[in-house]
């Protein structure tokens, strides 16, 4: 496609066998621009590491969840087994609705010094931007820590999410940093607030509470951010389309990435027409057979090649960028959707058995 030798033995195997075949991986992000087929590449790669692994999970933190349509199953908050697969779950969460359940439950199993504590996390979560999404998404890691899986398939939100999901480590020890430097600065007046807050009559216990659950939310979020920051747990898999906007957008999610210290070293470009031909085979074919099609079809077949040289187009910028570092999957266009059980299973087939681009 276009002058790029993509076929070059040097040159990264295009497919995602080295993320199965990577077996200390626990942590695999899917994510890109909306639209571009991140669920179904995540369930495709879940159900081709339950073949090399004992228990895989796929785990969805986009607010509008696609897993259940993707399997054609229920699927919620909870592990849900998919059928087909004896070692592959999914669940569904929205990690903002996690912080408020947080506050509940601390308000429900809580006394009068902890409606204390109950008011002082809500000042504190309101006060600091972007800790309440961070302190949620803190909860959500303890879930999926505390669950008995040997990897966890990520489905990410559009990129813009995605990215200050990834950034809620750094984002939430600065913020607890701060409060412990006011803490050490300021000594009792955390819990005095606390009493004035709520109704307890023992600030000092409160504020012993408040800063043992934040410590406690600090050293998850440090775990977690150095098995982000770990290639050996952690990988992104960056998804696309060959259009423009799409293209533009996985150059600045490889960016922050790397700003991140994650490693991302898998691109896997979807919708592609005919990966195995290129745009001029098409337009020979065309040229010898364009007489003979009634006038509706060569205008169709005019529109497919048009698309076709746009995608071989940015395909080959693709590649220019990243061929040389990057595992560049093309997943072909089908003429279905890719829904249920078995046609994911069928389509998962693409992501480590490369489409001969020499044919």
């Amino acid at each position: 496609m276009t002058d790029v030798e993509i076929d070059d033995a040097d040159l990264p195997e295009p497919s995602l066998k080295n993320i199965i075949d990577q077996k200390t991986l626990q942590w695999v992000f899917v994510g890109g621009k909306g639209g571009v087929g991140k669920t179904t590449t995540s369930c495709c790669l879940g159900a081709q590491l339950s073949k090399a692994r004992k228990k895989v999970l796929i785990v969805s933190t986009d607010p509008a969840h696609n897993l259940s349509d993707a399997f054609c199953q229920k699927i919620g908050r909870e592990p849900t087994p998919i059928q087909g697969f004896d070692n592959l779950s999914a669940m569904e969460i929205d990690a903002n609705n996690d912080m408020e359940e947080m506050q509940r439950n601390m308000q429900e199993q809580g006394t009068d010094d902890d409606d204390g504590l109950s008011a002082m996390m809500s000042e504190l979560t309101s006060s600091i931007p972007g800790i309440d999404e961070a302190m949620s998404f803190s909860e959500l890691m303890k879930q999926v820590q505390g669950l008995d899986f040997d990897v966890v398939v990520f489905d990410t939100a559009p990129t813009g999410h995605t990215l200050r999901l990834l950034s809620f480590p750094t984002i939430l020890e600065k913020a607890l940093g701060k409060v412990m430097e006011l803490k050490d600065r300021f000594g009792g007046l955390i819990g005095q607030a606390t009493a004035m807050l709520g109704s307890g009559s023992n600030p000092a216990n409160a504020q012993d509470a408040i800063l043992g659950r934040l410590e406690e939310t600090r050293a998850v979020i440090n775990k977690v951010n150095d098995a982000f920051q770990d290639p050996a747990l952690t990988t992104f898999v960056c998804v696309c389309i060959p259009e423009f906007l799409s293209i533009y957008e996985t150059e600045r999610l490889v960016q922050e990435l790397s700003k991140f210290g994650i490693d991302a070293h898998n691109i896997v470009v979807n919708q592609v027409l005919f990966p195995e031909k290129d745009a001029e085979e098409l337009a020979e074919w065309y040229g010898k057979t364009k007489a003979s099609l009634p006038a509706e079809a060569q205008e169709i077949c005019s529109k497919m090649m048009a698309r076709k040289r746009m995608q071989d187009k940015y395909i080959g910028q693709c590649f220019d960028l990243y061929g040389e570092d990057f595992h560049v999957t093309l997943m072909p266009l089908l003429d279905y959707e890719v829904r249920g059980t078995e046609k994911l299973k069928d389509f998962s087939e693409f992501l480590i058995n490369p489409i001969d681009l020499e044919e």
